[in-house]
């Protein structure tokens, strides 16, 4: 099992890959993030949705679909993580991610004070299979919503939440997720109507 990962840890990581040139590739987070296991490999992308570059037309879907590909190896059991060359090319501006960055880092220092270790049996094993199936039904939801702007960011709340779950080992954490992706996956049917 990977060490417990805090948002702040995370969120820092991503500002110096930020930092290190012109653009940050989804090979270069996968390559920084997969080594400490897939739940900050859920977390940031999600994360990243919910701020103002999930204004950016198709990058909502983008995400969900690096998302998907997290949760359905996940589900498999793979060890680590593998991802279609043609994703790793894509790419966002260093300084897109930056801003982004300076909307992440106040909640990621809130999160590190609440959240830690408790009931650990709910990110392990056979619930985190389950976790990832949910996280593959919302990601399901987000080409759809991402036609009402910022209508995508309900789930990828639920999926952020589950990931630094994941990468946390919060149980209680976890089930606030969970909870969250129920009530996305209610209202999600509903604003499409």
């Amino acid at each position: 099992m990977t060490q417990p990962q805090s948002a702040t840890g995370l969120v820092r990581d991503l500002s110096d890959l930020a930092c290190a040139g012109e653009v940050v590739t989804l090979g270069q987070v996968v390559d920084t993030f997969g080594a400490r296991g897939f739940g900050p490999l859920i977390f940031l992308p999600a994360m990243i949705e919910i701020t103002p570059l999930g204004a950016i037309p198709g990058l909502p879907s983008l995400l969900a679909l690096l998302i998907g590909l997290i949760a359905i190896q996940i589900v498999l059991g793979r060890p680590g993580f593998w991802l279609p060359e043609a994703l790793r090319r894509r790419n966002l501006e260093a300084d897109k991610v930056q801003r982004a960055i300076s909307y992440l880092d106040p909640a990621a220092r809130r999160m590190d004070r609440w959240f830690g270790r408790r009931l650990q049996p709910l990110t392990a094993g056979l619930a985190r299979r389950v976790a990832a199936m949910v996280v593959i039904a919302l990601c399901l939801t987000v080409p759809a919503l991402e036609l009402i702007p910022f209508a995508s960011s309900g789930p990828m709340l639920a999926v952020a939440v589950i990931g630094l779950a994941l990468a946390a080992e919060d149980g209680l954490l976890m089930l606030i997720g969970l909870s969250l992706a129920l009530a996305a996956l209610i209202v999600a049917p509903l604003m499409l109507i």
